[in-house]
């Protein structure tokens, strides 16, 4: 009698299980599930918190409206705490626990290079956040990225430099890696333009003083100067340029193009220059400029429901986002291989970041004609003509 209880123990609880086991194949059946890693706190979180937000946001808008595919979206994301270990560590959780059918992120250039080994051992497409050029270069088959390179903003700013008659320069970056990147795409950039670095000089990520290298920079033949980097130490490189009187022209990357830069660097922040997505200036884009409308839709929306300025940090997840979606219904599924080939062949996608056409060859998709320059005037951006 035991040993038949016994039995009917074993055969119910197999039963559930089986019934469980049932129940998660048809959620699962019912959803496309999407991975995603930000920094939405730590020393990026001007980075992640508005790509959180934008992904959370959209997903809902895109759910309310009917889902994609006739399925609903699932949202999984993870704070990395702009720590490159904890990325990986959620990497790996979305791809084994969570089997997520794609990620985004993550925000910084180190905690994507952490994810890519297990994205790619996983084959599992995914679209970084972040800029630097090592992401996609050289080209991994299930890696894509959003943001313009480092290359780009190097060659926007130089372009803007020989523009002004300069003919020397210092560059000034970071010893992270978008700076590390940065800088060696600049100093290619610049053998390659014939314009000559008086300074070069660096500086660590979490420095709060970059008196030092200003002072050196501000006696030296340089007629303006590149600051490579991100985080709130650009800010706090402003407002030293402005204590020291420097005279040589300031230029920053699209790493600062956001409001938030310009609350952190306050007055020290006029006249800088810096190249930016058509986002930060939407209002004043033409109204025939194809980029217009999704700009001036998604400003509105996310400052609306945040009550807080949209920066193009945000924009990024925007467009990674809607990416992501236009190839799922272009590969008629969550078929890895299809979704990964489908991102690949995009073409003329209009994004608030730029008009992406990608390949087998680029998996960023846009050219320096993305970008526009920028100028901070009277606490706003204004583009440069």
């Amino acid at each position: 009698m035991k040993f038949s209880n016994n039995r009917r123990t074993v055969a119910f609880f197999m039963a559930a299980a089986l019934s469980s086991i049932g129940s998660v194949t048809s959620a699962a059946d019912n959803t496309i599930k999407i991975g995603a890693i930000v920094s939405a706190t730590g020393p990026a979180s001007f980075l992640g918190d508005p790509q959180q937000k934008t992904l959370e946001m959209y997903v809902q808008k895109i759910n309310a409206a009917g889902g994609v595919l006739g399925k609903k979206v699932e949202l999984v994301i993870y704070d990395d705490a702009s720590d490159a270990n904890k990325a990986n560590a959620f990497t790996r959780r979305l791809i084994i626990q969570d089997e997520v059918d794609a990620i985004i992120g993550s925000s910084t250039t180190g905690s994507t290079m952490a994810m890519i080994p297990q994205i790619e051992s996983a084959s599992i497409p995914s679209i970084s956040l972040a800029a630097a050029s090592v992401i996609v270069e050289p080209v991994k088959p299930y890696v894509f990225k959003m943001p313009h390179s480092d290359r780009m903003a190097a060659q926007k700013v130089l372009d803007d430099m020989k523009k002004r008659g300069f003919t020397q320069f210092a560059l000034l970056s970071d010893t992270g890696g978008f700076g590390k990147s940065g800088r060696n795409e600049t100093l290619k950039i610049a053998e390659h333009m014939g314009l000559k670095i008086a300074e070069d000089q660096q500086y660590g990520e979490k420095d709060t003083d970059m008196t030092p290298q200003l002072t050196k920079i501000k006696s030296s033949t340089a007629q303006a100067i590149l600051v490579f980097g991100t985080g709130q130490a650009p800010a706090i490189i402003a407002r030293n340029y402005q204590q020291l009187a420097v005279k040589q022209a300031l230029y920053t990357t699209h790493g600062q193009a956001s409001t938030e830069f310009i609350r952190l660097a306050g007055k020290a922040s006029e006249g800088i220059r810096m190249p930016s997505p058509a986002l930060l200036i939407a209002q004043s884009l033409a109204a025939n400029d194809p980029q217009r409308n999704v700009s001036v839709d998604y400003a509105k929306g996310f400052e609306t429901q945040f009550k807080m300025d949209v920066s193009t940090f945000g924009g990024y997840a925007h467009d990674a986002l809607f990416l992501l979606v236009d190839s799922f219904k272009r590969a008629g599924g969550t078929d890895k291989a299809k979704v990964r080939a489908a991102i690949e062949q995009t073409q003329g996608f209009v994004g608030v970041s730029g008009i992406y056409k990608m390949s087998a060859n680029d998996h960023m998709g846009l050219d320096v004609s993305a970008f526009r320059m920028v100028e901070v005037k009277n606490g706003s951006f204004k583009e440069v003509k």
